[in-house]
């Protein structure tokens, strides 16, 4: 475990991600207070919000998430004749 300032984490927050991904938890400090932490996804023992869920989820590879934005609107198509349901089987006849 290891521990950084916020100055220090923001000039070299890709070296800590590093080593976080390699196992080691990362403590954050502010003027020499710990106020987070940093810790491989897998060693969370029970997460509280859905979006943490889902990341443990896509950590041990479970699911993939999403890489764009869900639609915001989906409209409805309005089809004339017969239902759809009818048609299909009338074509396996």
């Amino acid at each position: 475990m290891s521990t950084v300032g916020i100055k220090d984490l923001k000039n070299r927050l890709t070296h800590y991600l590093r080593r976080t991904k390699q196992g080691e938890e990362v403590i954050i400090t502010e003027r020499g207070k710990p106020i987070a932490m940093i810790q491989p996804i897998q060693a969370v023992a029970q997460a509280v919000s859905l979006d943490a869920r889902l990341a443990q989820l896509a950590a041990r590879g479970l699911l993939t998430l999403p890489t764009r934005k869900p639609l915001k609107r989906v409209s409805l198509a309005r089809v004339s004749g017969p239902p759809t349901s009818k048609t299909i089987l009338a074509d396996r006849r």
